[in-house]
């Protein structure tokens, strides 16, 4: 490569990572003339010099993800090839044939067809081997090959030649690609006669409509409490979170407010519609993998004591980015401010002297937290942490996540049952059983997802032939472990039936029975309507 060749897209490269972000004005103009010719000559050189041959690009996104690594874990570099993919699960949907799918053995095998998508439509099923695409063998394909394969523009087709058990000869199925619905509410459903159960897997764009459409069906089926679950939830859009909050909050109480270095990015966010649920009785769930969006809501709902906040401390991010585009495609998430709780609490964790953004993350959560009633926050008293108030005067800390009014610890499993779950056995193991007796429970129990979760038990013997499956699978088998966890074991293997019949909602219906957060929040209402004043 000649050197001018070189040069000006790494100069158009560096002007728009810098030039780009409509915040130039802060630095000095000599400064910034400086370190782009500095950053140039050094490039440069090394593509003149360097002993071997050097991949310009490889070096280029090293800097910039070496640059951002000095400000904060949340300010990144996200390449070209994993912008459309990241834009795709906040924007709610993507092109394709709309199945889930995994890769088992070399062999591609459909989890789940996606609601309202082409293939469930075809008729599609949970369990069905595809060995083909378009004519061409699919065996030992890998993830990326399947995404490039299946995925397309809407409107094109793909054949896909599918085994499926019980069926003699294989089928072959002409799917017309569409636009395929990511949904980020996993899961709705009445847990009893009165209670609500919602989980939320993310702040999408469609999360706020998605999230009101299933309480309004809940509300439909006599919904007189509700448990929204935002466990394991990173965040998304800050507007998703205001809005979803504002669904509890009453009056135009504020919800979360922001403060950047320039007064462009300080913003506040106050509840402005009213909605049926804001006198309901309300227990967020909540842990370590609950972050941003998930902590403006449950900050939210906890400063102003409109619902119990049940569970783990939440991760603790409090940084807001803003995406800016760069010349190549590429992108980083740049903070710009940082998001303020209505009592005024910063919920982002220290992340400086830290070595690493592996030590940031295997950080989050507090270990060292005794569990029980949390009202009060006497678990945080001994801490170094910022004091707050709540609307009626409780104790809350700033600094570190949301710490729980209730505090439940997720139930430890055994090293045994890890095994089973990082070498996929459950699901496994249930592919090779439907084989065997998916036809004659479908027919039992008739799409009739209450009647299994009551009737249907796993016997002893299924249980061995589990056990023998995964020491074929080469897991070691640890009877006491074994015994201890037989419980979850079961209901595990449950619930992945379930799935295959009722998606997430089978999934979900049966696992919160052995789900020991989930289980102590039913038992809160009365102390949640106490402290929202709603009795």
């Amino acid at each position: 490569m000649k050197k001018n060749q070189f040069t000006l897209p790494i100069i158009l490269l560096v002007i728009g990572i810098v030039l780009g972000f409509q915040i130039q004005k802060v630095f000095s103009g000599d400064n910034l003339r400086d370190s782009i010719i500095k950053f140039n000559d050094v490039l440069t050189l090394t593509e003149k010099y360097y002993v071997d041959q050097i991949d310009s690009q490889k070096l280029v996104d090293a800097a910039i993800n070496g640059m951002l690594s000095k400000l904060d874990p949340h300010s990144v570099y996200i390449p070209a090839s994993q912008v459309k993919t990241i834009e795709e699960s906040f924007r709610g949907d993507f092109e394709g044939i709309g199945i889930e799918f995994q890769v088992i053995d070399d062999t591609l095998i459909v989890v789940s067809p996606i609601t309202g998508g082409p293939s469930e439509a075809l008729g599609i099923m949970a369990g069905d081997r595809i060995i083909k695409i378009d004519g061409k063998s699919a065996i030992g394909i890998t993830n990326d090959q399947v995404r490039a394969k299946l995925r397309g523009k809407a409107g094109t087709k793909v054949t896909v030649t599918v085994l499926r058990a019980g069926v003699r000869q294989p089928i072959n199925y002409t799917i017309t690609r569409e636009k395929i619905p990511i949904y980020s509410v996993d899961a709705h459903f009445m847990i009893n006669h009165n209670t609500g159960y919602v989980i939320v897997s993310r702040f999408a764009e469609t999360t706020y409509d998605e999230l009101t459409n299933a309480l309004a069906d809940l509300q439909s089926k006599g919904m007189k409490q509700l448990i929204l679950d935002l466990r394991g939830n990173p965040g998304g859009y800050l507007n998703q979170a205001v809005k979803i909050a504002d669904l509890f909050i009453d009056g135009n109480k504020k919800i979360v407010y922001t403060k950047g270095r320039r007064t462009e990015f300080d913003e506040e966010y106050d509840a402005s519609k009213s909605s049926p649920y804001e006198k309901i009785p309300l227990v967020v769930l909540v842990n370590k993998g609950s972050a941003s969006a998930s902590e403006i809501v449950s900050g939210a709902i906890q400063d102003w004591d409109r619902g119990l906040i049940v569970g783990e401390t939440t991760f603790g991010k409090g940084l807001v980015q803003r995406q800016f585009s760069l010349p190549d495609n590429s992108a980083i998430r740049l903070t710009i401010s940082r998001y303020y709780t209505p009592s005024g609490r910063l919920i982002q964790r220290n992340y400086k002297g830290l070595k690493n953004s592996n030590e940031y993350y295997s950080e989050a959560g507090d270990t060292t937290e005794m569990p029980g009633d949390n009202l009060n926050h006497t678990a945080e008293k001994d801490t170094s942490k910022p004091v707050y108030h709540t609307n009626e005067g409780r104790v809350v800390y700033g600094g570190g996540g949301i710490t729980p009014d209730y505090i439940v610890r997720a139930s430890e499993i055994t090293a045994y049952t890890t095994d089973l779950l990082k070498n996929n056995i459950f699901y496994e193991f249930i592919l090779n059983y439907f084989s065997f007796r998916g036809q004659e429970i479908k027919e039992k129990y008739n799409n009739d997802l209450q009647k299994f979760v009551n009737e249907f038990k796993l016997t002893d013997n299924v249980l061995y032939n589990f056990v023998d499956f995964a020491k074929s699978k080469g897991i070691k088998f640890n009877e006491k472990e074994f015994k201890t966890d037989k419980k979850y074991i079961s209901t595990r293997l449950k619930a992945q039936i379930a799935r295959n019949f009722w998606k997430n909602k089978g999934w979900y219906k049966v696992i919160l029975s052995v789900d020991n957060q989930a289980q102590k929040a039913l038992t809160l209402f009365e102390e949640a309507k106490d402290l929202a004043k709603l009795k």
